[in-house]
């Protein structure tokens, strides 16, 4: 079966029973993987993969990112759709799923530790108490399918809010909202973002690198084997922790528009 050979795939990447994890995905490869061999694909069976390696004493976690309160657009905690691809929408679909209550950087959790997702309605997105907060606190692991990080790994931005980084500042937004039971209201919700009229803009190539140099990552890179790799939150927590401590995370997880060369 499909499930099966994704599961052992997932496994030899560093995928363990009873893992606590953030998973951000890009499905294209893995679906063309599974075509050539003649599977039928739907993002149900994806998700299984998953959720089968995980097993009972496993949870797993989805980015339902939607970015479109930002703009005005109400939010819908029941039925606001996921921006971060099927799986992710699979995920927020689940019949076991507990969703997050921010309304831009929302999550689904899914199995033996989801309840304790339940109710969690943090104000920034990254904050402590946020799902990336307790992911740390729970000593998960975040894992990444055939993504750089640049495009996949907010849990950066986590840390540099923990760190009160100086090239982000907090920015709220207001917007209608609408809670679990149906209940709308006007709601302020906050994200700690760049600053934009300082030329900032994230970069985090040299970063993912010193992952893998210093052995943070294991797995495999994008468009290599299955391309999924696994790390630990609080590694990498407290690694790029130092790093902002070092005063080189400009370079690292930052540049400047039209002043930093490296690109």
């Amino acid at each position: 079966m499909l499930i099966d050979i994704l599961s052992d795939k997932w496994k030899k990447a560093g995928l363990k029973n009873g893992d606590t994890v953030l998973l951000h995905s890009n499905c294209v490869r893995t679906v063309k993987y599974a075509l050539q061999k003649g599977y039928v694909v739907d993002p149900n069976s994806l998700l299984d993969s998953f959720l089968k390696v995980l097993g009972s004493s496993g949870t797993l976690l989805l980015p339902l990112f939607n970015f479109d309160f930002t703009t005005g657009v109400p939010f819908d905690l029941r039925n606001t759709p996921s921006h971060m691809g099927v799986l992710t929408e699979a995920g927020r679909l689940h019949p076991l799923a507990v969703r997050t209550g921010h309304p831009i950087y929302s999550f689904a959790a899914i199995g033996y530790r989801a309840e304790e997702f339940r109710n969690v309605n943090n104000f920034s997105g990254y904050g402590i108490d946020s799902p990336f907060g307790i992911l740390r606190e729970m000593d998960g692991k975040i894992a990444v399918l055939d993504l750089p990080d640049q495009n996949s790994m907010t849990f950066y931005h986590h840390i540099e809010e923990m760190n009160c980084v100086n090239y982000r500042y907090h920015k709220t937004f207001s917007g209608e909202y609408t809670d679990i039971s149906g209940k709308t209201e006007l709601r302020t919700y906050g994200l700690f973002v760049r600053k934009l009229e300082e030329g900032v803009i994230t970069y985090l190539q040299s970063a993912e690198n010193l992952m893998w140099q210093n052995e943070l990552y294991e797995g495999f890179k994008p468009n290599e084997g299955c391309g999924l790799r696994i790390t630990s939150a609080c590694r990498m927590f407290d690694f790029i922790s130092d790093i902002i401590h070092s005063g080189n995370a400009r370079g690292t997880l930052y540049r400047i528009e039209g002043v930093d060369d490296t690109q």
